[in-house]
Formats: structure tokens, C-alpha cells, sequence
């Protein structure tokens, strides 16, 4: 009796606690993430970083002068030379950490190998983004942010700067009219081409811009919005009415 009462006493909470994280890895993965994904993906990367960069073939052969150094103060054998890291930033979503590629290496060399370095440090996916020349953002994503799309807290915003929508990087896209002024939005049936559209006028709505509408759809997908669009044409009669007085605007504003 006294064995079995040690056993529950003991093997208890501990399953308790593993059902909990399966439950939160299923249900909840951004508590899960932060509670028990954080720690231990931070700790794998403090501790195999350098031998997962050179099993990865990311790491490059020691200067001479370097060699010459190492051997002198401490006899000791010297190993390839991994990218440089800089400090890792803990995020809602995941990891980012800077790193300064060595001489010779390109950040199409770290990308290639953004599979082997998801499996090895335990993360969902791993981005490559790069900053300068020889420096690149590494996103480690803990868990599939699409699953329940949360936008970030902070969004860039300013004059026809709209984000819209979640990118499976759990970054924001970002639809910028002064960057790009002109788009044509394509995609199959369920692909989120209303969606999008809606976040987009939900966006503009907010700022001191016309909007006008033509709905091939007879109102379904811009009807809801009537009350915000300068003009709106359903059917091909009010489309033959409004493209001439738009063209004329556009040819008075070129002129």
C-alpha cells in the first residue's frame, strides 16, 4: 500500500501535468507555446547551435589568424565557423535572432536549410528574412499561426498602408496603395477573396478616401458597404453610367 500511495503521490500531477500540455499543444497552442515550446526550443538552440549549423553545412573554415590565436592560448582544436548570432528576442509566435552570415555565405545557404533546422530545434517552421548584406532575420515559428489567425498587436499603418491579412509567418500583409497602386486579386472558390476584400475596404473605410464599388454579384459582396462608397453599381445598366464619369475623373486629374 505504502508503494501504491507513493505512485499516486507522485505519477499523479505528473500525468496530470503531460495531459495538461497535450491539451494546450491541441486546444491552446500559443499558451502551450509560451509555457512550455519557449523554454525548450530556446534551451535546444543555446545548446546545439553550433553543431546544427555545421551538420547543416552552414558554418565555414576558421582564418588563419584565428587558427593561430585558438592554438596558442589554449591548444585546443579548432572548429568551423558558424554564422554569428546575435541575441535571441522571444516572441507571442515564436523566436527571431539576427545573424551575420560568414564570409562566402549567402542567405539563399541558410534558407535551404530551414527544414533541417525546424527539425532540429523543435519549431513548426523557420523563416529567412534578409536585413543587409551578410545579415539575416531568422523567424522560428512555434506553432501554426493560420490555424486561429490573430493579428499582431502592433500593424504599420499611415495613408493607403492597409494590412489585411496573416501571413503563415505570423507577420502581417501588408496591402501598401502608394507602393503599389494598381492589383488584380485572384483565387478559386473558398481562396479568401472576399475576405480579403472586406478587410481592405474595412481598412480604407477609416481613411479620407473615395471608394467605389462595381458588383458583379448584384450587391452580395459590396451592398453591406453602401453606406461608405462614394458610388456602387450592381447590374450592367448602373456600370455603363458609372465608368464614363470615373474615366472622366481620371482624365481630369492627368490633364
Amino acid at each position: 500500500m505504502t508503494d501504491l500511495a507513493t505512485l499516486l503521490e507522485v505519477g499523479g500531477p505528473v500525468a496530470a501535468l503531460g495531459g495538461g500540455a497535450a491539451y494546450a499543444r491541441a486546444r491552446h497552442p500559443g499558451v502551450y507555446w509560451s509555457t512550455v515550446g519557449l523554454p525548450v526550443s530556446t534551451a535546444r538552440l543555446l545548446g546545439s547551435y553550433s553543431s546544427v549549423m555545421e551538420a547543416c553545412g552552414l558554418t565555414v573554415s576558421p582564418s588563419r589568424l584565428r587558427v593561430l590565436a585558438v592554438k596558442a592560448a589554449t591548444r585546443r582544436e579548432v572548429r568551423p565557423v558558424p554564422p554569428r548570432r546575435g541575441i535571441i528576442r522571444p516572441t507571442t509566435t515564436g523566436l527571431r535572432l539576427r545573424l551575420r552570415l560568414a564570409p562566402g555565405q549567402e542567405p539563399a545557404d541558410v534558407a535551404a536549410s530551414a527544414e533541417r533546422l525546424r527539425h532540429a530545434w523543435g519549431v513548426h517552421a523557420v523563416y529567412v528574412t534578409p536585413v543587409k548584406p551578410g545579415v539575416i532575420d531568422l523567424r522560428l515559428v512555434g506553432f501554426d499561426v493560420l490555424r486561429k489567425v490573430r493579428m499582431p498587436r502592433k500593424l504599420p499603418a499611415g495613408l493607403l498602408k492597409i494590412p489585411v491579412a496573416l501571413r503563415e509567418d505570423a507577420t502581417a500583409f501588408v496591402r501598401d496603395y502608394r507602393t503599389v497602386p494598381h492589383g488584380l486579386t485572384l483565387g478559386a472558390t473558398l481562396s479568401g477573396k472576399s475576405m480579403y476584400l472586406r478587410h481592405l475596404i474595412a481598412g480604407l473605410a477609416r481613411q479620407p478616401v473615395a471608394l467605389v464599388g462595381i458588383d458583379c454579384k448584384r450587391g452580395v459582396e459590396l451592398a453591406p458597404f453602401a453606406a461608405r462608397l462614394s458610388a456602387l453599381a450592381t447590374d450592367p445598366d448602373q456600370a455603363a453610367v458609372l465608368l464614363p464619369v470615373l474615366i472622366e475623373e481620371m482624365e481630369n486629374r492627368y490633364d
